[in-house]
């Protein structure tokens, strides 16, 4: 089960990938609707330019023959093959507009009253116009109207007639194609949000992990000396005759919740990477040899030393600890079996008649949050840890006869 400041940082994970998500979604909104909008614009542009360019055109390649407007160049100008609708009017007699020529049929015009208003905006400006308005089958058109002259005098205008439909088709496809592109880029952008977010606060939750370990470890550690502390406390206290002996005692187990401490606060810095660990020779067969004095019920472990001197490189402290931790784990299930300690060049054996462990378990239990008995414990993950911190390893094996032999292996000096 996580800690509340580990669902604190997953939280702040998530919220971290929405508000990434969001800011990426507004900006991509953004640029997307300047996009859609110039893609609009710039068509709308394009279609006039292109219908004036043909009105234009169309109007110049035009001439009066004695008051009459010569349509003959419109059968095979180019420009006139390309127009969606065409026509060229001119003033009849009481000036009304008569259509002198149209392609594809006149009911593709504009009405009469849009007519004249062209006609009159064409007078009026003495340049081609450019209006929206509905053609004869009632859809928008957009018309470029430009002046036929004749003279001084505009007597006719060109006007051309382009169906914005496909336009406006092209420009929504345009759209969607933004939409969906801009969804996925913010789906990615969610994803690879929520991964830096994660990388990011990766060192934070293994920090977060390491401390809950430490205090895990630390009471693992100085509960059986406290304990035993209080005891030793209250006899004395409880027994006059006793009390020199149970200060002496005190003494003793005060001293080694000092080493414990000590131990502690140097392996909590060694994780943290605040401090290496610093090897110096040492004797392994007096260390085991003090080690196993410190251990409650230590009178029911026989220690087998051999009679040459055992000298290794390594942290006098965080060794100790992890010999205790195998004595104390092996007094602990093994079943009230004797237990014993054997020291061999580079070895510390701890062996019990216990139940032992099976052997696709032999692994886990090295675990942290795992031990070979009922509950949870952190002894032999301290085991192995301070192992390959010196280059070592640690594991169990079955014992000879039965039960279980833990060994802490070492680099000889």
């Amino acid at each position: 089960m996580s800690s509340p400041a580990a669902s604190r940082l997953r939280r702040l994970r998530w919220t971290l990938t929405l508000l990434f998500a969001a800011t990426t979604a507004g900006c991509l909104l953004v640029l997307a609707t300047l996009a859609a909008h110039t893609d609009q614009r710039s068509r709308a542009k394009d279609m006039d330019n292109e219908l004036g360019r043909r009105s234009g055109g169309l109007a110049r390649s035009l001439w009066f023959d004695n008051s009459q407007l010569a349509v003959d160049p419109l059968n095979e100008d180019e420009l006139a093959r390309g127009a969606d609708v065409l026509g060229a009017l001119q003033t009849g007699p009481g000036g009304a507009l008569t259509v002198r020529w149209v392609r594809p049929a006149a009911d593709r015009l504009p009405a009469t009253a849009v007519l004249a208003r062209i006609w009159a905006q064409v007078q009026d400006t003495q340049e081609s116009v450019l209006i929206g308005g509905p053609g004869g089958t009632g859809r928008t058109m957009r018309w470029a109207a430009a002046p036929v002259w004749d003279g001084d005098t505009v007597a006719a205008v060109v006007v051309v007639g382009a169906d914005p439909a496909q336009s406006a088709a092209d420009h929504a496809r345009l759209v969607r194609w933004l939409l969906l592109g801009c969804s996925a880029l913010v789906l990615a952008a969610a994803a690879i949000g929520h991964l830096l977010s994660g990388r990011a606060m990766r060192p934070a939750l293994i920090g977060l992990e390491r401390q809950e370990q430490f205090l895990t470890e630390a009471a693992h550690e100085l509960r059986t000396p406290l304990a035993t502390l209080r005891l030793v406390v209250e006899r004395g206290t409880a027994s006059p005759e006793r009390a020199r002996a149970s200060l002496a005692e005190a003494a003793r187990l005060t001293d080694r919740l000092a080493r414990l401490v000590t131990g502690l606060l140097a392996r909590a810095r060694i994780e943290a990477g605040t401090e290496r660990i610093e090897l110096t020779p040492l004797r392994l067969d007096q260390l085991v040899e003090q080690a196993v004095d410190e251990v409650p019920q230590g009178d029911r472990v026989s220690v087998q030393l051999p009679e040459q001197a055992m000298v290794v490189r390594g942290d006098p402290e965080l060794l100790g600890q992890a010999v205790r931790n195998l004595v104390e784990n092996a007094l602990r299930h093994g079943g009230g079996t004797p237990v014993t300690v054997s020291v061999a060049p580079g070895l510390v054996a701890v062996t019990d008649g216990g139940p032992g462990v099976p052997a696709p378990r032999r692994e886990a239990v090295f675990r942290r949050g795992v031990t070979s008995g009922a509950g949870t414990g952190t002894g032999l993950a301290i085991v192995r840890w301070v192992a390959e911190l010196h280059g070592g390893s640690a594991r169990l094996t079955e014992a000879p006869g039965g039960g279980l032999r833990a060994e802490l292996r070492l680099p000889v000096e």
